[in-house]
């Protein structure tokens, strides 16, 4: 499973972050890794997490597609774990959840998931021997990059120290991209965000990485935000104060994803 570290940070919110940002990330995945999209090609299978005093998701696998969707009214494979840190702990691989839904088909969930977890974990864990191959680095940065924009959301909402900054964030939508790469959409309505992954029509304000390698720079902690406005390796314009405020966020992200 993919690990992930915590310091002074809150199980609830990590336990959003591990499956809307973590376990979403396999939605882009199966687009840029084809060992994890054969995986699921003659596959037509969903599983449903469902976690006591916090989030419930059902991942759906559709013949080479993966999505994540709110509740779990729809799955066939159903998790249920009695509290956050449990379900944190299957994600550490200190835990190992029971169906209450679905055990006809556990099959799918110790072999093909865990491989997709498995996969996912190489990216997002990357050694430095894989970095060295330019399309493995560029895979693992583009996937690095979804997991982060909707971490940003689920930490705005959930993490007490963050949630000071989203009460100050007007209503509008963040476009944050990688220049000639990926782009996403941080979208905010009554100070509660949700990230869309994919390009908004009409931003309010907008955060652009000028490429792959700086924003791996970033991920990593090696270079410094601030800094990368003044040389122009992080590009802003719109409401400049949504930024501000998810940039406090984002200062945030480091210590859940660690």
């Amino acid at each position: 499973m993919v690990m992930i570290g915590r310091h002074n940070t809150d199980e609830t919110t990590m336990a959003y972050i591990n499956l809307y940002a973590v376990l979403g990330t396999l939605e882009n995945l199966v687009q840029v890794d084809e060992e994890a999209k054969a995986l699921i090609q003659n596959k037509k299978i969903s599983v449903g997490f469902a976690v006591n005093g916090g989030p419930a998701a059902t991942l759906f696998f559709d013949h080479g597609t993966c999505t994540l969707k709110n509740g779990v009214d729809h799955c066939d494979i159903k998790l249920p774990f009695s509290s956050v840190k449990k379900f944190n702990g299957m994600i550490d691989g200190t835990v190992t959840p029971i169906p209450s839904k679905g055990f006809t088909k556990i099959k799918f969930l110790l072999k093909d998931f865990i491989k997709l977890t498995d996969i996912l974990t190489r990216y997002l864990r990357a050694s430095e021997e894989d970095l060295k191959d330019p399309e493995f680095f560029e895979k693992s940065t583009v996937l690095m990059f979804y997991t982060i924009v909707s971490a940003i959301s689920q930490i705005g909402n959930h993490d007490k120290v963050s949630r000071a900054s989203a009460s100050y964030m007007q209503d509008g939508i963040i476009r944050v991209a990688i220049a000639g790469g990926p782009v996403a959409s941080v979208c905010v309505k009554n100070h509660h965000l949700t990230t869309v992954k994919k390009a908004p029509k009409a931003p309010d304000a907008k955060m652009e990485f000028a490429g792959i390698q700086i924003a791996r720079d970033l991920f990593d902690g090696k270079v410094n935000s601030l800094a990368c406005v003044g040389t122009g390796d992080i590009r802003m314009g719109g409401m400049i104060s949504m930024i501000d405020n998810m940039n406090r966020i984002l200062d945030r992200v480091g210590l859940y994803l660690a």
